[in-house]
Order: C-alpha cells, then sequence, then structure tokens
C-alpha cells in the first residue's frame, strides 16, 4: 500500500497569536487594549483577536504592549511555547528534542507597563471593596429600619 503525507501548510493567523501570548501572560483583553497607546477597548481587542493579517503599525502597537516584537508574534507558535517550558525547568524526563526553536524577546518596557496597570487595577479593586462594603452596611441599616417600621404599623 502507497501513503503519502502531505505537509500540513499552515496559514498564519496573527490575531490567534496576539491572543496566545496574551493568555499566556495571563493578561485580560481589556488591560491589553489600556497597555496600547490608542488605548483599544476590550471589544476591540476581541476583534483584533479574530483577525488574519495585520497592517504593521497596529501588529507594533500590539506587539510593544505585550512586550514583545511583531518579528514574534508572526512567528510565534504554541509548540515553541511547550518546548521551551519544557527546556527551562528541571524535569526528570531524560529525552532530547533536536529541533531548532526560538527564544521570545520580551521588552522590560513592556513589563514595567503591566507592572504600572495591575497597581492600578489593585487600587481600583481595593476601592471598589470598600464601596461595596459601605453599600452592604446601608443595606442592612435599611433592612433594619423597614423592619422596624412594618412592627410599630402592626403594633
Amino acid at each position: 500500500m502507497n501513503t503519502i503525507f502531505e505537509e500540513k501548510k499552515e496559514t498564519m493567523h496573527i490575531g490567534h497569536n496576539i491572543k496566545r501570548i496574551r493568555e499566556i501572560q495571563g493578561i485580560k483583553q481589556e488591560a491589553l487594549g489600556q497597555l496600547c497607546k490608542s488605548k483599544y477597548s476590550q471589544q476591540r481587542i476581541s476583534d483584533f483577536e479574530n483577525m488574519v493579517a495585520f497592517d504593521e503599525p497596529l501588529l507594533k502597537e500590539l506587539a510593544d504592549a505585550l512586550g514583545v516584537t511583531p518579528d514574534f508574534v508572526k512567528s510565534f507558535k504554541d509548540e515553541n511555547v511547550i518546548y521551551n517550558i519544557q527546556h527551562s525547568h528541571t524535569f526528570n524526563d531524560q529525552s532530547t528534542n533536536s529541533s531548532q526553536h526560538t527564544q521570545p524577546t520580551f521588552n522590560s518596557d513592556g513589563s514595567d507597563k503591566l507592572l504600572a496597570l495591575l497597581e492600578k487595577f489593585i487600587e481600583e479593586d481595593r476601592i471598589k471593596t470598600q464601596s461595596i462594603a459601605a453599600l452592604s452596611k446601608a443595606v442592612l441599616n435599611l433592612a433594619s429600619e423597614v423592619k422596624k417600621l412594618k412592627e410599630d404599623r402592626n403594633n
């Protein structure tokens, strides 16, 4: 029996690559949008992630916000990430892989932006938590007053 193997040609899907890089870094779409110079909305980032191709300025802006290069985004493959994780940590597995893989290039500028954004979100979360606690207290006080009014009405 003759079997013919065809090499699968993969279409480069830049939006998918951006999404995977964002997810690996643990960045939400809204946070990525805020890291961009143009301050995109969460919905706009979602739209970008569904796009196959990008113009160079947009790709550069998104790559910068993620702390990587446009070339890294273009050549990103999930398999490379797995390879890098496996070869950056000590495992008991003694198998080897001779494939050539590229290491990601991260900008420290992107890390600084991410840290600043994270600090901002933590502060906003603290303020929201305090507001919710104050609101809950006000609701409990109101419920207590309503109960007293009902009791007075019934007596």
